[in-house]
């Protein structure tokens, strides 16, 4: 069964699966709230590709548009990538450290044995 969790994570994977979303995402982590003609100065894409790009971010909820008069900025939305980090790589990471947490005890055990 798919739960609304689910496909929010798998929008967010593909929105990550290509490396030009990623670029325009790093280009928001360096300049958070850019407009749409500032982030095609940075790409090396036509400015409908970048718009198809973004609108799949938006879809992700990985950029959120905030409307200033009639400029419209793109903010990088770091909550998404969180929900990705808990779920898909903190459990993984948590146990490779518990084992080499026991890895160095028990060196430190056979070390302090020998001495």
């Amino acid at each position: 069964m798919t739960t609304t969790n689910d496909l929010s994570i798998d929008r967010v994977f593909k929105a990550l699966a290509d490396s030009g979303r990623r670029r325009l995402l790093d280009q928001l982590h360096a300049e958070n709230g850019q407009t749409l003609t500032a982030l095609c100065a940075c790409m090396n894409m036509t400015r409908q590709a970048v718009t198809q790009h973004l609108q799949l971010l938006e879809a992700a909820n990985l950029v959120v548009v905030v409307w200033r008069g009639r400029e419209k900025l793109h903010y990088l939305n770091p909550v998404p990538l969180h929900a990705v980090y808990a779920r898909w790589v903190q459990k993984f990471e948590r146990s490779h450290l518990d084992l080499l947490h026991d890895l160095k005890n028990q060196l430190e055990g056979s070390a302090h044995e020998k001495a």
